[in-house]
């Protein structure tokens, strides 16, 4: 286990994996709208707002967990978009995420409904099933 495991774990308010899905998802984020992991903590280049960053966690979640998503957010103790600025905000100031000026925690409240984006509105891909 990292030393950064280990901190998340201690420190947590959230389930441990919540962090490690949120870095996850990060990246993802970054990947689909073509910006690459930043050079230094500085640059800009592959800063995500907070509402890019929980779109890109609405469809992470559901290519990870489809219609069990809310299940395991539940049980990481995430009951709105909210949760996740708290996590990415915890994780800026221990000096694991980096932010701008512009970001603030208030950026990730009532973004989205959760039963109404993973429950309500997902969607079954099966294409896959029936293309043989």
């Amino acid at each position: 286990m990292t030393t950064t495991s280990r901190t998340i774990e201690r420190e947590a308010r959230y389930h441990p994996n919540a962090y490690h899905f949120v870095y996850d998802a990060l990246r993802f984020t970054q990947q689909t709208l073509n910006r690459g992991v930043a050079e230094s903590e500085e640059s800009e280049d592959a800063h995500i707002s907070g509402v890019e960053l929980l779109g890109g966690i609405r469809e992470f979640a559901l290519l990870q967990f489809g219609l069990l998503t809310r299940t395991v957010f539940r049980h990481w103790g995430i009951r709105s978009t909210g949760d996740f600025g708290r996590i990415v905000f915890e994780l800026i100031s221990r000096g694991k995420m980096s932010k701008t000026d512009r970001d603030q925690l208030s950026d990730f409240f009532d973004v989205y409904d959760f039963e109404e984006a993973f429950d309500r509105n997902y969607q079954l891909d099966a294409k896959k099933v029936f293309s043989r």
